[in-house]
């Protein structure tokens, strides 16, 4: 909702009052201000560099799955290595 001229105009004659009375309240809300903005920025820099790197559970998931695979393959290679053996042994006698 916008404001009204006469609304802006007696919030620009209070901020014109709030300056002239206290210089020292002028210097340390614009020293707010910037550290606000300072940290919004830093926020928004860590959120863009969050979205490039997966995240860590999302990594820690990968790797188990990788790992499941694995022993899996291994246990299989075991077994028919084991079934292959055992069918030798058995053409052989």
């Amino acid at each position: 909702m916008a404001w009204s001229q006469d609304e802006e105009r007696m919030l620009a004659q209070i901020e014109q009052h709030l300056v002239d009375d206290d210089p020292r309240l002028v210097a340390r809300l614009e020293s707010f201000n910037e550290r606000v903005r300072r940290s919004e920025a830093k926020a928004q820099g860590q959120r863009s560099r969050r979205r490039r790197r997966p995240r860590r559970s999302t990594v820690i998931i990968l790797i188990s799955w990788v790992l499941i695979a694995t022993l899996i393959a291994t246990l299989l290679i075991m077994v028919l290595h084991h079934e292959a053996a055992a069918v030798a042994l058995t053409a052989i006698r």
